[in-house]
């Protein structure tokens, strides 16, 4: 199978992005530990990390979180397709790395709406001479583009992985959120997965969760990001065949052997389509 969507990125007008505010990708990348930000998105950083200081575990943890699904997706589960919404910027042990490095014939479509992950997409269109990755800039709120689109990547008569990992918070409507998913998830054959991780107030409280509405309002650019209870992250998976141990914080999925982790507020699960 061909892969125009390398070529299709090509056709997309040259992106502008504002350095003067924070941005919640590149603050994302900070607490990574990455190079790719300004000084406008440190000093934001710096100051949610003030309040909030988790935030730089969860970051670390959520990439972790998304080796190990994928290792067991590529592995276990034996899936060679994946479509990757809500990229991010790039950094260490992508998707196609984790997967690709399992079975170098996975083919891996990203998906993400932000201006500056699209400069830096060339790097994410990388892969091993048996697979493929491709890149589309959209909305998630768009799901019959990013379908159609992928189509020409992915074959939907296949298994495929979908993941939104950080990103369903962006979605301020609890019930549009769970009508996405549920849209991605019908188009998807039996034998497909959702992983799914999100943030959650379940131990910061009210107070910090208030602290931060406050700082986000003051720095519009970031976008305050909707936090969802345990509960309501398990309702994207209704329908589906939960994997153990279910819906737990994020550091608690099948941590590696020997490892001491503790709950944090974002929480996470992995699913399969019957």
């Amino acid at each position: 199978m061909e892969c125009p969507v390398n070529d299709y990125i090509d056709s997309y007008p040259p992106p502008t992005f504002d350095t003067t505010r924070p941005h919640s990708a590149r603050a994302w990348d900070y607490w990574l530990g990455g190079k790719d930000n300004f000084a406008v998105d440190r000093e934001f950083a710096d100051r949610y990390a003030e309040i909030f200081p988790e935030i730089i575990e969860i970051a670390r943890a959520d990439r972790a979180f998304l080796g190990r699904a994928i290792s067991y997706l590529a592995g276990e589960a034996g899936i060679r397709q994946f479509l990757d919404i809500g990229t991010g910027l790039p950094t260490v042990d992508n998707t196609h790395e984790v997967a690709q490095r399992i079975a170098p014939d996975s083919r891996i479509v990203y998906v993400d709406n932000d201006p500056l992950v699209l400069v830096h997409a060339r790097a994410l269109l990388t892969s091993s001479p048996e697979g493929a990755t491709a890149y589309i800039d959209a909305d998630m709120r768009s799901p019959k583009k990013i379908l159609n689109i992928a189509d020409q990547t992915l074959d939907f008569t296949q298994p495929i992985a979908l993941s939104l990992l950080g990103i369903m918070g962006t979605i301020a409507d609890l019930d549009e959120a769970h009508a996405i998913v549920k849209e991605f998830v019908n188009a998807l054959p039996s034998g497909s997965y959702l992983t799914v991780n999100d943030g959650t107030d379940v131990l910061m409280g009210e107070a910090r969760r208030q602290e931060l509405l406050r700082l986000t309002r003051e720095r519009p650019g970031y976008g305050y990001y909707h936090r969802r209870t345990p509960e309501q992250i398990a309702r994207f998976f209704t329908g589906l065949e939960l994997l153990e141990p279910g819906v737990v914080s994020t550091p608690l999925w099948r941590p590696a052997p020997g490892s001491t982790p503790t709950a944090l507020d974002a929480f996470c699960g992995v699913a399969r389509k019957p």
